[in-house]
């Protein structure tokens, strides 16, 4: 079996646990360096009462301990179904350099997995939105950016 296929089973396999065990979503990812797995997670958002729970956010954060770095620009993630905003957001941030996903957002919203409407608010005006956003003290959170510009201890990412 190709290297990818290996890779996208494991994180098939691990959504396929995380559901029999009772860990939460059917939902796996592993990150891929070099072809070799450096980090997995499973949806754990009912286990730990953690939204944020989710099998990439997971998989990243242990690759990120891993390699001891938050830039992953040299690896790969293999997810059993599209990831949602947040995740993919992560990865981007995290400078992944490919996607691979197995099951699409469609497929997860039968179950009842439903983005789309975070993909919806995403592209109305804030004044729109189902959660209203309010503005405060903008000029003194702007005073932390200068300071954070001005600081000898900035690491950009």
């Amino acid at each position: 079996m190709e290297e990818y296929k290996l890779h996208m089973k494991q994180a098939i396999d691990l959504a396929l646990s995380n559901v029999k065990e009772n860990k939460g979503g059917p939902f796996g990812a592993v990150v891929v360096k070099n072809g070799k797995v450096i980090g997995k997670g499973a949806n754990l958002v009912t286990l730990n009462n953690d939204p944020t729970a989710h099998a990439e956010i997971i998989a990243i954060r242990e690759a990120a301990k891993n390699t001891g770095s938050f830039i992953l620009s040299d690896c790969e993630i293999y997810t059993s179904c599209e990831p949602c905003p947040m995740c993919l957001g992560a990865i981007y941030w995290a400078r992944i350099e490919k996607l691979y996903y197995a099951a699409t957002k469609d497929d997860a919203q039968k179950s009842d997995f439903d983005d789309s409407v975070i993909y919806k608010e995403l592209t109305l005006p804030k004044d729109q939105r189902s959660i209203p956003s309010l503005q405060l003290m903008r000029d003194d959170a702007v005073k932390v950016f200068e300071e954070w510009n001005e600081s000898g201890n900035k690491i950009p990412y």
